[in-house]
């Protein structure tokens, strides 16, 4: 088996476990309330942080020549 495909199979199997145990800890711990926070949390940052970037990407972008128009 060549490394690449060794490095696949262990990403698809910790991704596996890493469900069970979110779904463990979400369902059947005591710690469901801080889970989903956490979770909610994530999501909101994630979301937020690609509309940040996009916005710094559009104001530090210099214009090409193509996209200038007149203001005739």
């Amino acid at each position: 088996m060549d490394k690449r495909k060794g490095m696949g199979i262990t990403i698809f199997l910790l991704c596996i476990v890493g469900f069970f145990l979110y779904a463990y800890l979400l369902m059947l711990s005591e710690w469901s309330p801080i889970v989903l926070q956490l979770s909610v949390l994530m999501i909101a940052g994630g979301i937020l942080g690609v509309i940040a970037w996009i916005g710094y990407v559009m104001a530090t972008t210099k214009p090409s020549t193509a996209s200038i128009t007149s203001d005739d």
